[in-house]
């Protein structure tokens, strides 16, 4: 798709994150979108860095700057995500549908700080947004740092991190998935 600028930061293939598949840095230009397309039995975290996003799927969610959206797929939908005036940019986390025969659902933390509840017991995700010359206490997990850098990735047993960046830390339950095992 035009105007839409994506870099997989990561992708565990082989279930060794237990439900997390992948995490991607999206960066859209103003009104670009990913174009209609399919989602089935995953959930798909968004959170969305800096400018906004229209999500299109049973009635229209804006997104701006802080928000997450949980967007559950289930037994699959089709939807699309368009950038503001200004574009946008969004780390797009997916994982193996903890209910991949449900209806699909969406809901929107707005200004999201802290434990995000993603209604999963295998996955849960604190986030954070330290600005320029502050500091945050973040915790055990994989850690994933959005800084003026590039994105950093690593497990971690619990540390400070400096802004300005946005920050992620999921704690995952790794038991290995049974078709990882055949």
């Amino acid at each position: 798709m035009s105007g839409l600028d994506q870099r997989v930061v990561l992708a565990a293939g082989d279930g060794s994150l237990g439900p997390l598949l992948r995490v991607a840095d999206d960066r859209l230009d103003p009104h670009a979108g990913y174009g209609r397309h399919e989602h089935r039995a995953v959930d798909v975290v968004a959170v969305v860095l800096a400018g906004g996003v229209r999500h299109r799927w049973a009635g229209d969610a804006e997104l701006c700057a802080g928000d997450v959206a949980v967007l559950r797929a289930g037994a699959g939908l089709e939807h699309d995500e368009v950038a503001g005036p200004d574009g946008a940019r969004v780390l797009q986390c997916y994982l193996r549908s903890a209910r991949p025969g449900a209806d699909p659902s969406h809901e929107v933390h707005r200004r999201a700080s802290g434990w995000v509840d993603l209604g999963r017991v295998d996955a849960r995700l604190w986030v954070a947004r330290p600005g320029p010359g502050s500091a945050v206490a973040v915790p055990p997990g994989l850690l994933l740092v959005r800084g003026v850098d590039g994105v950093v990735v690593e497990q971690q047993g619990g540390r400070d991190v400096e802004g300005p960046a946005a920050v992620l830390v999921w704690q995952l339950d790794t038991e290995r998935p049974a078709w990882t095992k055949e």
